[in-house]
């Protein structure tokens, strides 16, 4: 199940000459003449970078049926860039006005004539957490227009252009950063709706510091000696000015850290990630024009569990509608998320023979009834997947003549799904690339998919399917392999290219996905489904494997580590002790926004799908689900007050058994008893009941 009215998007990378050779390096971007010097030097804490995949994306898109079956227009972006869907940011780029976008801790927008920024603050009620972008500073460039000219995996840079079309100068907003930069073109006269004076202290040397203060907010504006008046900023060619927030409390020190480090603006980006047996983790570099020491702030899953050491942080804290930002000066980010590998089979060596008994006859039963396969990319490829798990069910049981027939059945259609050719022959069932959009369309769309809504959650389940059927099949992995890398490289590319974006739908510093293509909102983008999410990276691990892709391994750990840490973080399991939360009144968030988040789903407001939608399809590597028992017994609780025969009650008991061992034979009994009506398309009594004796031989993920 995914949100029905997102919208779809394709994403943009902008490689600076020189990048780094080798090694996990993920982005970089410059914006025409930023030359940045590279981030401070140093090696990130944890694992060593990991080895990229290394993909010919051109083959892979030459070997597909060519289509313009994408719905795309990006209004405000750059010639040559590829259109940046399920971004942060790609509120600005789409749509015929632009969006408010939440970098954090800011929120930026453009306006008629330059762009305006706040600092969202908090509002709680019962169902949400809600920070939307108020303009506390508007800055007039004199400008008529705008365009993205280039962004990387955390900052994007802006040009403001005259009537003419020629550039006035450039704002770079970046992800983490407490800072929004202007850089002159040509020589600009900037206005400031709110006065700013200048202060008695703290200013740089050689800048001019100058604050205004705005609903009980401090802002300041750093630029050279000299350029800033009460109205307004005045720069030459080459200058550049920046504004940020002042964290409330803050002391003299943490005030001087930002003075400091707005001198020196971020221009780029890169990142890193690494993996070994217990950490994935990520690293993001911030490049400022003169390789200077900027500042940055940690969202509470970067602080959350097992952390490197850092130094310069502390001083001061932002609020935000995730939790306290912690303010932290230097350039390089590093945090690490536990690992989840890749599972694809229910390990069901120490269940009693009778509960397998059980289980074999059930398997039969929903074998024999599975349903004609639909022609859609969500429901047809979650339909794929759901009999696939069935035949790798029956293989673990030793029944694999039951799942025979089925088994022949799922790969025919697969086969059918994976014709690289096939939409030249039909209008389902199929894959094209659409070389405008610089992605890959499933025929028959879905949610949006052909607006690039929702690609990893629908994507996900035709990789799972793939890597489950050629676990043990080499020739059927060869067969699948030119379908199945496309879909990989549509959803997850390490690497940019001409053709496919890179990491079209993951955000490294938040952490997660993000599902709307084009974010027509003024939230921002959003991500329901995180369970689907985490599915789409496991599912990527499956595929790796079974097409004997050890780097495109590793990195589907990273992402599904990652996200599977945000998903507690900010959706199952948030810390609800947080002042932010005070007023809040669930166990759970549904919906994640650039600034709000939900206890509401796009498709219903029943408690049941409010958490379920944050289980499905409860794959074998959903453990990462487990924790706090009293807090899943809680979160189940409200979920199904009234009992289990509610949409989603199948994954609410799998859900119920990490909780603990009586839990799990509570759910157990209960699931046999479950109307056919509670368990979703997307899985089957017989998996729910082989995962419910699986959790209670190994309760809480152990």
């Amino acid at each position: 199940m995914t949100a029905r009215t997102r919208v779809g998007l394709a994403v943009v990378a902008v490689v600076a000459a020189g990048a780094v050779a080798g090694g996990a390096y993920l982005v970089t971007s410059d914006g025409p003449d930023q030359t940045g010097s590279a981030v401070a030097s140093g090696v990130a804490a944890g694992p060593s970078d990991a080895e990229l995949p290394k993909v010919d994306t051109a083959a892979l898109v030459a070997g597909v049926d060519q289509s313009a079956a994408a719905k795309l227009t990006p209004v405000r972006l750059a010639d040559g860039l590829v259109p940046p869907t399920n971004r942060w940011f790609s509120g600005l780029v789409f749509g015929d006005q632009p969006q408010p976008v939440f970098p954090l801790p800011l929120s930026f927008a453009l306006t008629a004539d330059g762009f305006s920024i706040g600092l969202p603050k908090p509002v709680v009620s019962e169902k949400a957490v809600v920070g939307p972008h108020l303009p506390a500073v508007t800055v007039g460039a004199g400008a008529s227009s705008a365009r993205v000219s280039a962004y990387d995996a955390v900052t994007v840079t802006i040009e403001l252009l005259d009537a003419g079309g020629g550039v006035i100068g450039r704002v770079v907003i970046a992800e983490g950063s407490p800072f929004v930069s202007f850089t002159a073109v040509k020589d600009a006269d900037l206005t400031l709706a709110v006065p700013f004076a200048a202060a008695a202290s703290g200013a740089p040397a050689g800048s001019a510091l100058a604050t205004a203060t705005v609903a009980g907010t401090q802002y300041a504006v750093v630029a050279p000696d000299g350029a800033v008046a009460p109205g307004g900023v005045r720069l030459r060619a080459g200058q550049s000015a920046s504004w940020y927030a002042v964290p409330d409390g803050a002391d003299a020190s943490a005030s001087a850290a930002l003075a400091s480090a707005a001198v020196d603006p971020v221009v780029g980006s890169e990142s890193t990630y690494g993996v070994d047996a217990t950490v994935a983790r990520t690293t993001i570099g911030y490049r400022t024009a003169k390789g200077g020491t900027t500042a940055y702030v940690t969202m509470p899953h970067q602080r959350a569990g097992k952390q490197p050491e850092r130094t310069g942080c502390g001083p001061a804290s932002y609020s935000s509608v995730y939790g306290a930002l912690e303010l932290c000066t230097g350039s390089q980010l590093t945090s690490w998320a536990p690992v989840v590998p890749a599972a694809g089979a229910l390990d069901l060596q120490a269940v009693p023979k009778d509960r397998l008994d059980v289980v074999r006859t059930q398997l039969a039963a929903d074998v024999a009834s599975t349903p004609a396969f639909p022609s859609d990319t969500y429901f047809g490829g979650k339909a794929l997947y759901r009999a696939a798990t069935l035949v790798t069910l029956g293989h673990s049981l030793g029944a694999d003549d039951v799942v025979a027939p089925l088994k022949e059945k799922v790969v025919a259609a697969l086969r059918e799904w994976a014709q690289p050719d096939g939409c030249t022959q039909r209008q389902a069932r199929c894959f094209v690339y659409d070389a405008a959009a610089r992605g890959v369309i499933g025929l028959t769309p879905s949610f949006g998919s052909d607006e690039f809504n929702d690609h990893h959650f629908h994507y996900g389940y035709f990789l799972a399917t793939a890597g489950l059927l050629a676990a043990d099949d080499t020739a059927l992995a060869t067969e699948l392999a030119p379908v199945m890398n496309l879909l990989a490289q549509d959803v997850a590319a390490a690497s940019p290219s001409d053709q496919l974006p890179q990491l079209r739908v993951f955000d490294v510093y938040a952490g997660h996905s993000w599902a709307s293509g084009t974010a027509p909102f003024a939230d921002g983008n959003n991500q329901e489904s995180t369970s689907e999410a985490v599915n789409a990276w496991n599912g990527l691990g499956l595929w790796a494997k079974a097409s004997g892709q050890d780097a495109l391994g590793v990195e589907a750990t990273w992402l599904a580590s990652t996200e599977a840490a945000s998903a507690r973080a900010y959706w199952t399991n948030p810390d609800l002790t947080e002042p932010v939360y005070q007023g809040f009144g669930h166990q759970i968030f549904a919906l994640a926004w650039g600034g709000k988040r939900d206890y509401a789903t796009w498709f219903s407001g029943e408690p049941s799908a409010i958490l379920g939608i944050q289980l499905i399809p409860m794959n074998p590597a959903a453990r990462y689900l487990a924790g706090d028992p009293d807090r899943i017994r809680a979160n189940v609780a409200e979920a199904a007050p009234g009992g289990y025969g509610v949409q989603f009650g199948d994954y609410l008991l799998m859900y119920l058994a990490l909780a603990g061992p009586q839990d799990a034979d509570t759910a157990w009994t209960a699931a046999q008893q479950l109307p056919d009506t509670a368990i979703d398309d997307g899985d089957s009594r017989a998996y729910l009941l082989a995962w419910l004796a699986a959790a209670s031989t190994s309760p809480g993920g152990e």
